[in-house]
């Protein structure tokens, strides 16, 4: 847990306490700042108290009038070993902010889940002179406190999680301290301090990046900026200028990586397939080349890179079949890169569908040995594919896998890239992943 005399004595208000609300209120708390949080979820309220030291001792908002009565009661106990005991006004205070006078508040931390564009708190803070920041600028703030270290930014529409795993595990590889956090792993907050030397690898969506106003990045990473969440923002220009002010918020001279298609030998980085890797890739890369990495230890982390769960993952290779899980694509442009990185596909495809049509993936169909079709869109998918491939419709992802391995030949790849939801049959795509890696699993 990073823990920080920045907020030492201040007043936040915490809306929204999922992992990095949750972790926001430790956080602060423990460093000696007063609190006010809130979710609409009293499920999400009482996990907060659950990991909350003498938790019956926070006062509830039914209990009291404002933020500011004087009947609540310090309710943390330091976690950093050897810290000075709590004192008073050290608490917590199970208020909803938008019924509260924020007047003197340092900040209102909200989750980049809650659509500013749409919810009153923005407004209410901007009344009260309040500024609306996210975990990732508690992160900015308490970096003069933390031992010295670099900080690599990485955003963009596709490709992020990708880039941020793929530059920790070249760092880790190295031998060099590095944690990644952001739109991936746990919550930043919640992760303890690098030692003197490490590298904060950070993937930061543009909900991260409207909530932050401080992150002066060592390495900032544009990959790519393509039409998305339109519902969040007014305009395509609007939604690109979040992702720009990555850059806008560095020092002059600081590092800045702009993703580009050029093409690059792939043959030796087996999770790294596909054109969008190559981009991926090639990002990392001058990351890792700005932070002073050798062009060895690129190279070997490049090979060793296990790729993340359900993004391409190659689960298993049998009598000469490689079995890829990319559960993750949930769209057709998400699976049209997975179709392009190979050239023998048995494509298991379907679920809940969210749009009527093939999209991208069209153009890599030439790719395609036969296609399985499952779930509720898999009747929609084989009429579209019929005379074009041949198809199979499985229903079930068991069945697929089954049928799928039963014709393929080695050197051939039986592929789950859906290019739907997963709702139709499972909780969600990394259930169906996980399925699917169990049904590989069983054959024989």
């Amino acid at each position: 847990m990073i823990v920080s005399d920045a907020f030492r004595g201040k007043r936040y208000a915490v809306l929204g306490l999922a992992r990095s609300g949750r972790a926001a209120v430790v956080t602060l708390l423990a460093s000696g700042a007063q609190v006010m949080a809130w979710d609409k979820s009293e499920t999400a309220r009482a996990a907060v108290l659950e990991i909350l030291p003498e938790a019956g001792r926070v006062t509830p908002r039914d209990a009291v009038e404002g933020a500011h009565h004087p009947a609540r009661r310090p309710l943390h106990e330091r976690a950093s070993p050897g810290g000075p005991a709590p004192r008073p006004g050290e608490e917590l205070v199970l208020a909803d902010p938008l019924t509260a006078d924020l007047a003197g508040y340092d900040g209102i931390v909200v989750s980049p889940g809650v659509p500013l564009n749409r919810h009153p708190m923005p407004a209410k803070a901007r009344a009260a002179g309040v500024p609306v920041i996210g975990d990732i600028e508690l992160f900015a703030q308490a970096r003069g406190r933390l031992p010295p270290h670099k900080v690599v930014g990485i955003t963009g529409t596709n490709g992020k999680s990708t880039t941020t795993a793929l530059v920790h595990h070249i760092l880790t590889d190295a031998g060099i301290p590095a944690t990644m956090a952001g739109n991936i792993g746990a919550p930043i907050l919640a992760q303890d301090p690098l030692p003197a030397g490490g590298v904060y690898v950070l993937e930061l969506s543009s909900y991260q990046l409207d909530l932050t106003h401080s992150l002066d990045c060592d390495v900032a990473v544009l990959l790519n900026v393509t039409p998305d969440h339109l519902d969040r923002y007014d305009s395509f220009e609007a939604y690109r200028a979040s992702k720009l002010h990555l850059f806008e918020m560095q020092s002059p001279g600081r590092a800045r990586i702009v993703g580009d298609l050029e093409p690059i030998d792939q043959t030796q980085w087996p999770a790294l397939q596909g054109p969008h890797n190559a981009q991926n890739a090639r990002a990392a890369i001058r990351a890792c080349e700005e932070l002073g990495l050798s062009a060895a230890a690129i190279e070997r982390g490049l090979r060793t890179y296990p790729g993340l769960p359900h993004r391409m993952e190659r689960v298993a290779e049998k009598d000469g079949i490689l079995f890829v899980n990319d559960s993750k694509a949930t769209n057709p442009e998400a699976a049209a890169p997975a179709l392009a990185a190979y050239g023998r596909i048995h494509w298991i495809l379907g679920g809940l569908a969210k749009a009527e049509g093939l999209g991208p993936c069209e153009a890599q169909l030439g790719h395609v040995r036969a296609a399985y079709t499952i779930g509720e869109a898999g009747p929609m998918f084989a009429r579209l594919l019929e005379g074009r491939v041949p198809v199979q419709e499985s229903e079930l992802l068991v069945t697929a896998v089954r049928d799928a391995a039963e014709a393929a030949m080695a050197g051939e790849v039986v592929l789950l890239s859906p290019a739907c939801a997963s709702f139709d049959q499972f909780r969600d795509y990394e259930a169906r992943g996980d399925a699917f890696r169990a049904a590989v699993e069983a054959l024989t």
